[in-house]
């Protein structure tokens, strides 16, 4: 049976950030994840997740203008020091809520300027920083391929590539997160990619395409992929970061067959 785990950035908006938590336990999901935590105190985060009982799969480096379709951190060369200052920003988040990752975004540098080579060896590089300082507290660091439909000029958009930045980096405990909505609409067939690279994913999140809203809501048949990660060996959580077509808890009848 599948375990799953609520984005409580997207969903549950309807609330306050901190009564996510409980809101998500509620509707029947064992973990969540918060794409930028940084705007609230840790401790109150800690005492949100402890009270509702949830795990935590992941969080997001801090990724400078990312939000607005600039450069990011993470591939930027000549910001390698603003990258190990989000890294320091992250560490007591990491310490202290142990999410199962932390995900690295690559932003869109300026290739055109710059060398596409030459920003993903920055990233490698910084990857590996990153995966050294989380390491021993046990949280493995990742890295997410975007479409470039939805984020224009993004410098990682597929599977191969990301796993391209995790060989540059050379560092044994930096892994992928595999997106199943991003992947779909780059026309991956995800469950094979899944089972190909499982030992390098280390958080894998969905929503239906198009219009990424929650399953049942567009084209790609949750069933038949849900079961296929399962035999394909996959334990993890699936989480759910999709935007909700209304309100958060009106659209979780796909959620109920899966819970028994």
């Amino acid at each position: 049976m599948p375990r799953f785990s609520a984005n409580i950035t997207l969903l549950f908006k309807e609330l306050p950030l901190i009564e996510r938590f409980a809101a998500a336990k509620r509707a029947g999901f064992g973990a969540i994840e918060i794409a930028f935590p940084y705007d609230t105190p840790v401790a109150d985060l800690k005492a949100a997740k402890d009270e509702a009982g949830v795990d935590m799969t992941v969080i997001n480096l801090p990724a400078g203008d990312i939000a607005t379709n600039g450069p990011g951190l993470s591939a930027m060369p000549g910001r390698e020091d603003d990258f190990k200052r989000a890294v320091d920003q992250a560490l007591p988040y990491v310490e202290t809520l142990k999410p199962g990752a932390i995900n690295v975004l690559a932003g869109s540098p300026p290739v055109d300027q710059l060398g596409r080579e030459r920003c993903l060896d920055t990233m490698a590089k910084n990857c590996a920083y990153a995966a050294d300082a989380f390491q021993p507290a046990g949280v493995r660091t990742i890295i997410e391929a975007i479409n470039p439909k939805d984020r224009p000029n993004f410098l990682v958009t597929t599977t191969e590539q990301s796993l391209d930045v995790v060989r540059r980096s050379g560092h044994p405990a930096l892994g992928i997160e595999y997106d199943i909505y991003h992947m779909a609409v780059m026309g991956e067939d995800v469950v094979p990619q899944i089972a190909k690279h499982k030992d390098m994913i280390g958080n894998i999140q969905f929503a239906d395409t198009p219009g990424r809203h929650e399953p049942g809501t567009g084209i790609i048949d949750f069933d038949t992929v849900f079961a296929a990660l399962e035999r394909a060996g996959w334990t993890g959580y699936l989480a759910a970061e999709y935007m909700p077509a209304g309100r958060t808890e009106d659209g979780l009848g796909w959620m109920t067959k899966y819970l028994g």
